[in-house]
């Protein structure tokens, strides 16, 4: 395979310093690598989305590996909740920005590297512009949003988009390239799933060693596109077993209906992602009847009669809960609602409000007319009311 970098810096690689050729002495060594391989690392600009649990192993090893240049995307801050897999920040970096954190530490790896800091969500407003820079996008995320724009920007703008997943013991991992000959995200995966369908990481939970089993993985593959070495992920998916360590790997087809890199696209731009997956700024559609935190200590304080209803999952239920909460998990909800009293006053809750607002949203469309949930879930009532639940 030839390497993703443009020619006019192919023909013009920079030079290795004393420094540099000792430090990376043990790829100069391989053949496959060699003087020229580490030039081309070292002329390489990657872009990599999140500096969280993903994010976290793949920018180390890239500025390990000697990549010139890395640009990071992250708005948020270190939350000792992190620290159990983002290895990128350390108890001392709680509360700082993500970037700040990241850019230290991968400084301290490799001082020899320019590390660009970018604290915004990654937007179809800023995508373009925050992307253009960079010779492939490495794809960190946890919500589905930003994983169909970044997918979207790489086709349009003809870069590799390496990919990775993680949930709970199980990870995936691709190399997303239609300008390479092979499939999108979106010949996998045309729509996303409904709101509050799939769990995300801080939902479901993660295994701390998992995103760096597979952040390890997106970090190889975006060195072999840039070496132009062995065979990479296009047109091939990894999914990673940690529990019972399985390896399966499946074979992938470009969908000649993509909408996107199709034969006939009818997604030529980037588009409203928040629309499209069905989520609107800011959390919960504004028509939804919720209750902050406060107004739920003081329903809970009065005596007449009133249903909590928690629609997390067990475990999190086992970790924390608020006082007399009902739990009956989002996904046995539908099959459950027989147990609650339709003309009772209801509040739902979750971790954070996303799932408590698609419970809400089944109930009243079942006649639950005095249903409401509340904003923020069991982590605002953590912050605002009783720190001593457990925020998670």
């Amino acid at each position: 395979m030839q390497s993703i970098l443009p020619p006019d810096r192919l023909a013009s690689l920079p030079g290795l310093t004393a420094s540099e050729q000792s430090r990376y002495a043990r790829h100069l060594s391989i053949p496959d690598v060699g003087a020229d391989g580490q030039r081309r690392l070292k002329a390489a600009r990657v872009l990599c989305i999140g500096a969280g649990g993903l994010g976290s192993p793949v920018a180390l090893y890239l500025a390990a590996a000697g990549v010139g240049r890395i640009g990071l995307v992250d708005p948020d801050t270190v939350d000792f909740s992190n620290l159990q897999r983002q290895i990128l920040h350390g108890t001392s970096d709680v509360g700082r920005s993500k970037l700040d954190s990241a850019a230290d530490r991968l400084r301290e790896v490799n001082p020899e590297i320019v590390v660009d800091l970018h604290p915004v969500h990654f937007t179809r407003e800023n995508a373009r512009q925050i992307a253009e820079p960079y010779d492939l996008i490495v794809d960190g995320t946890d919500n589905f949003q930003t994983r169909y724009l970044s997918n979207d920007l790489a086709v349009f703008t003809g870069k590799a988009n390496v990919y990775g997943s993680i949930f709970r013991f199980e990870g995936q991992v691709s190399v997303f390239a239609s300008h390479l000959g092979g499939p999108c995200y979106r010949c996998l995966f045309p729509e996303p799933p409904a709101p509050g369908l799939v769990p995300s990481c801080a939902e479901g939970g993660v295994l701390g060693v998992l995103p760096g089993i597979v952040g390890c993985l997106q970090a190889n593959e975006a060195i072999k596109l840039i070496l132009g070495i062995g065979d990479p992920l296009v047109g091939r998916l990894i999914h990673f077993d940690a529990l019972r360590f399985r390896v399966r790997e499946f074979q992938l087809r470009r969908d000649p209906q993509c909408p996107v890199c199709g034969e006939n696209p009818t997604v030529t731009d980037l588009i409203d992602y928040d629309a499209f997956c069905g989520i609107g700024r800011g959390g919960p559609a504004p028509s939804l009847p919720e209750i902050s935190v406060h107004q739920l200590r003081e329903r809970l304080a009065r005596p007449e009669p009133f249903v909590l209803v928690d629609v997390r999952e067990p475990d999190e239920h086992a970790l924390c809960r608020l006082p007399d909460a009902v739990l009956i998990p989002l996904g046995q909800l539908a099959e459950r609602l027989h147990e609650l009293d339709r003309d009772a006053e209801i509040a739902v809750h979750c971790k954070a409000g996303g799932r408590s607002a698609k419970a809400l949203e089944l109930l009243l469309a079942h006649g639950f007319a005095n249903a409401c949930h509340v904003a923020g879930g069991i982590n605002a009532w953590s912050r605002e009311i009783d720190p001593s639940v457990p925020l998670y």
